[in-house]
């Protein structure tokens, strides 16, 4: 089965290539193409087919299928021992073509087909392993999402009675701010912004390639490259406003929590829900193509920086608790380079590939008419990166063996090889794409003393770090369980889904059982069911209550 992850590594690799120069011929000829086949036409309205095939399009798919290649030959060594590798690579399959699909679809019933087969896959992925915590992941995952297919799912039937399901259908109509909560309430979920975030950590029960590929370039990007599509709209109808406050909130608590985690894949998961919060402000604020070209960037320095982690953990004995490591540098030394490269690159150190992205982000929240308060939290949120990220270098490579006695640890050709092409990319990619694609967007010009702000901040997170962790200057054990529990949302979570769970069993035992207990059996079976849809009807209370206060203290901001 193993020649089967072979055949598809080269074939994606291919069409990375042919995507990417077809995205440049689109780019520089500034065209446009629209496939569009009318399946049937029901009295006002046409169900239409539709493929947009433009330079974004073409550019996000050719980083898709690489970063999707290179994961495929990852896993030929990762997943080597397993017995059902052939159920893997279907369900990467069509976890990827999913992907693709929502991205060529302007079309708001095609955008459903690849967001489900998205939440489908990836439930199924992250239940791959079948234990306790995997299935509970797995069905927080899916719950959390089933809310953002509710709001695509209200948005096609709101643009239903105006004849087309096309991303215009809903311009010409009064309901068109409603329908673009509803599209932003898909976004935010997908992308796991506040209070939605729950999911994303916990998605780490899946295998660690998918790991790299959903929290790169596939799943939790799919919100973003949503609400990108849809930002004329957006901007037009002012929703952006909610979702710069959330965004900005979702990225310092990402930031803030990642500094007192101790798993190594979820330290990781929380520095993109962090990156996911930068480009969704940016993107809040109008500037899509900036907000696209940082998604690329983390992309490949994302994946790169889960396919280490992806070894360290394979090594450690699937140990992924980051106070066992230390001196992992002598023993995995190609390992430790890329491990480096990317983190610097995340970091946004200078001329690597994040660098050029956040920079120009930074920038530009500079030259804009924003309060100080939200500017101070964005660049602490900024100095938590360096933080958490610095953190990590210093358990795994800088800190005390402390594992086993006798260790036996070699990297592995194969995954040295998928990984080279990465590293180069998180080393020349930002400029790369910016020097092709991303030069003539956006003029920057600031005094040097503004400049240098994100610099000292830089700084200053590197200070931060020593201070807690090196020198045990500071230690917040009261708070540490707070921060790590994502301020409380996960009870709350518990809280919320427990009712839903409940009614489920005792769904399916009336279901098995009202044959055999027609009559009065089946009428405290009944009986005790409405019981618990009075309890979910105080819990609906409750979160009506708490959704007026959080939209109270939004008015009052």
């Amino acid at each position: 089965m193993m020649i089967n992850l072979y055949v598809y590594c080269y074939l994606m690799l291919m069409l990375s290539i042919f995507f990417y120069l077809m995205g440049m011929f689109l780019y520089y000829l500034e065209l446009t193409i629209i496939l569009e086949w009318l399946l049937f036409n029901l009295n006002s309205l046409n169900m239409e087919m539709m493929i947009l095939l433009d330079w974004v399009t073409c550019l996000f798919i050719s980083v898709v299928m690489l970063i999707s290649s290179m994961i495929m030959l990852y896993s030929v060594v990762y997943m080597s021992g397993e017995s059902n590798i052939n159920r893997f690579i279907m369900l990467l399959n069509l976890f990827i073509f999913s992907m693709v699909l929502m991205i060529v679809s302007p079309n708001l019933i095609s955008i459903l087909f690849g967001w489900d087969g998205l939440g489908l896959s990836s439930y199924c992925l992250v239940i791959y392993y079948q234990n306790y915590i995997s299935f509970n992941s797995g069905m927080v995952t899916v719950l959390c999402n089933r809310l953002g297919d509710l709001g695509l799912l209200m948005s096609i039937s709101l643009v239903f009675v105006y004849g087309s399901w096309g991303m215009n259908g809903f311009m010409l109509s009064y309901k068109g701010e409603l329908v673009m909560m509803m599209i932003l309430l898909g976004g935010l979920t997908k992308s796991a912004q506040m209070p939605f975030s729950v999911w994303l950590p916990m998605a780490m029960a899946a295998p660690t390639p998918v790991s790299a590929l959903v929290h790169s370039s596939t799943l939790v990007t799919a919100g973003v490259y949503l609400l990108l599509r849809f930002n004329s709209f957006l901007m037009s109808f002012n929703s952006q406003i909610l979702l710069f406050y959330i965004s900005v909130f979702t990225m310092f608590m990402a930031g803030l929590m990642a500094n007192f985690e101790m798993d190594l894949k979820k330290v990781i998961a929380l520095s993109t829900l962090s990156q996911l919060g930068l480009m969704m402000m940016i993107l809040s604020l109008g500037m899509k193509f900036l907000s696209f070209y940082h998604l690329l960037t983390h992309a490949v320095f994302k994946s790169l920086l889960f396919m280490c982690a992806g070894i360290l953990i394979h090594f450690m004995n699937n140990n992924q608790d980051i106070r066992f490591y230390g001196k992992l540098n002598e023993f995995l030394p190609f390992t430790m380079m890329s491990f480096y490269i990317s983190s610097l690159a995340l970091m946004g150190f200078p001329f690597m590939a994040g660098f050029y992205s956040k920079d120009l982000i930074m920038e530009s929240i500079y030259m804009m008419n924003l309060n100080l308060f939200i500017i101070s939290f964005v660049i602490m949120s900024i100095m938590f990166t360096i933080s958490y990220s610095l953190r990590l270098l210093y358990y795994i490579f800088f800190s005390e063996f402390k594992w086993v006695s006798v260790c036996m640890i070699r990297e592995s050709m194969l995954m040295n090889m998928s990984m080279i092409i990465l590293l180069l990319f998180s080393i020349f990619g930002g400029a790369f794409f910016f020097w092709i694609y991303f030069f003539d967007n956006y003029f920057i010009f600031i005094p040097l003393s503004v400049k240098l702000i994100t610099m000292d901040f830089m700084l200053v997170g590197v200070l931060l770090m020593m201070l807690l962790y090196m020198k045990n200057f500071i230690q917040i054990y009261i708070l540490t369980y707070y921060f790590s529990s994502m301020w409380m949302l996960n009870h709350m979570y518990m809280w919320v889904y427990k009712p839903f769970m409940e009614m489920g069993v005792e769904g399916f035992k009336m279901d098995m059982e009202w044959v055999e207990f027609f009559g009065k059996d089946l009428m405290l079976k009944i009986m005790e069911n409405l019981k618990i849809i009075n309890n979910t009807f105080k819990m609906y209370m409750y979160m009506m209550i708490i959704s007026m206060m959080v939209l109270v203290m939004f008015i009052i901001i």
